[in-house]
């Protein structure tokens, strides 16, 4: 795959960057670079190689989901400014 001038202003339509001539040309030659480099990927030999998230081996600490309401309420509401009835108080607001 190889880019010309007409992707090159077409990519940065569509990115909203303003491109000049100049800036266009010297474009082409680095993406077709990058391109390449790609394209180099491609010659490796994967068959065998599981995928890879990371490259240590990451385990997460699970628990069990359980639904309690904390058990703290009276702790959470000694923070508030003011609490009626079990729950924080807050001013009427009206449009």
């Amino acid at each position: 795959m190889s880019v010309d001038t007409a992707t090159v202003r077409k990519i940065a339509s569509l990115a909203r960057i303003a491109v000049t001539d100049g800036e266009a040309e010297a474009m082409v030659g680095e993406l077709n670079t990058i391109l390449k480099w790609v394209d180099m990927l491609d010659e490796v030999n994967t068959d065998g190689v599981a995928p890879l998230a990371a490259v240590i081996p990451n385990h997460l600490r699970l628990r069990d989901d359980v639904v309690t309401d904390g058990g703290i309420r009276d702790k959470v509401l000694a923070n508030a400014p003011q609490a009626e009835h079990g729950f924080f108080a807050v001013p009427k607001v009206i449009e």
